[in-house]
């Protein structure tokens, strides 16, 4: 289930770099050029730029859009900045609004040299913001309410963690990997015990989480990765018997190239590699027989939502599904256009001024 957002987020918490958005520094230089000229030729054009995309789905950055047009708008007089926010008009959607094609998610209205200089910056917000948004939606969905744990950190750059996580918790990711990812909303990142304590203890998975779990059993649901020695369902067992109740869950990883160990045995008539539907119900069938119906089974390795949809179509005993690099991968491209020009049409061919009764004033 998607996270509802009340209100608006406070321009502060995204940090902004004002004076560099400003000044153009992260814009493409023919939008610093086009202000410059029409600030040089006391060219004042009142417009209405319009904002849309072109697919189904979830509308994410627009509050960080919406800060950038609110500290970053406006002009320099001879080295001071005039704020220019209180001479625009804006109207846009929500964060997590579900948003059709060429839907107009935001307009902004006023003399267009006090924000000719943002379009970069604001569009690449709401593009990547909304990728990550429509992408987790997809996962929860396929999920079937199971819980979604995010964790595509290590798959791209540390600056875009803050946004990201933000977009995947209102899409409905139950927990994210780190506290960057969580602080838009207060939160901490979660995780499991890793292959590196794993082998920080020799190799010995049930040590390693032996510790752990009596380290932070009061700051987070301990799980543990099973797969260290290829062996799932007897390091599972072990780890169970070991911590007890302190044992939230066991998480399978196993590599696309292994078969484990548990499946040598009965190889033939479906593909044993990684983390598949036979070696799930091994480790859930072991866990239930020993007495541990309890601890819950995290699947990750590659996951996308088309493989947790077959992985539920088929009723794996799956209780959770980790997902990383699939989430920050495609395109959600958005568009601005002026298309209104001193209150007449102005867009170019194949684009005109398409009003939307769910915007709403942006104060």
């Amino acid at each position: 289930m998607a996270t509802e957002v009340q209100g608006r987020l406070d321009p502060a918490i995204f940090r902004l770099p004002v004076e560099r958005i400003r000044a153009g520094y992260y814009s493409d230089a023919y939008f610093v050029y086009t202000k410059t000229l029409l600030e040089q030729e006391n060219q004042h054009p009142h417009v209405t730029m319009q904002v849309f995309q072109k697919h189904d789905s979830l509308l994410g950055g627009i509050d960080e859009a919406i800060a950038i047009l609110k500290l970053c708008s406006g002009h320099d007089e001879d080295g001071t900045w005039i704020p220019g926010w209180d001479r625009l008009v804006v109207h846009a959607l929500h964060e997590g609004d579900r948003i059709s094609p060429r839907e107009t998610v935001m307009t902004i209205e006023g003399e267009y040299s006090l924000f000719a200089h943002l379009e970069t910056v604001y569009l690449g917000c709401l593009a990547r913001r909304s990728l990550v948004m429509r992408n987790v939606a997809a996962v929860v969905k396929a999920a079937r309410g199971k819980p979604i744990f995010y964790f595509p950190a290590r798959h791209d750059h540390w600056l875009v963690q803050t946004g990201d996580g933000w977009a995947a918790h209102v899409a409905g990711a139950i927990g994210v990997s780190t506290d960057a990812q969580a602080s838009w909303w207060g939160g901490r990142g979660i995780g499991t015990v890793p292959h590196g304590l794993i082998s920080a203890y020799g190799g010995d998975t049930v040590l390693a989480s032996a510790k752990f779990a009596d380290r932070f059993q009061d700051d987070m649901n301990i799980t543990v990765l099973v797969d260290f020695d290829n062996d799932s369902v007897k390091t599972a067992l072990e780890v169970a018997a070991a911590l007890g109740p302190k044992l939230w869950g066991v998480r399978l990883d196993t590599s696309e190239q292994l078969v484990d160990r548990a499946l040598f045995d009965e190889m033939g008539g479906y593909n044993p590699t990684g983390v598949n539907p036979r070696l799930v119900e091994k480790v859930r069938g072991a866990l239930d027989g020993a007495g541990f119906p309890d601890v819950r089974i995290v699947a990750s390795g590659g996951f996308t939502a088309d493989r947790i949809a077959e992985f539920e179509a088929g009723g794996v005993p799956v209780d959770a599904y980790g997902v990383g690099s699939s989430l920050i991968r495609g395109e959600n491209d958005f568009t601005a256009d002026v298309v209104l020009l001193d209150g007449q049409p102005g867009a170019k061919v194949g684009r005109a001024y398409s009003p939307n009764p769910r915007l709403q004033r942006v104060e």
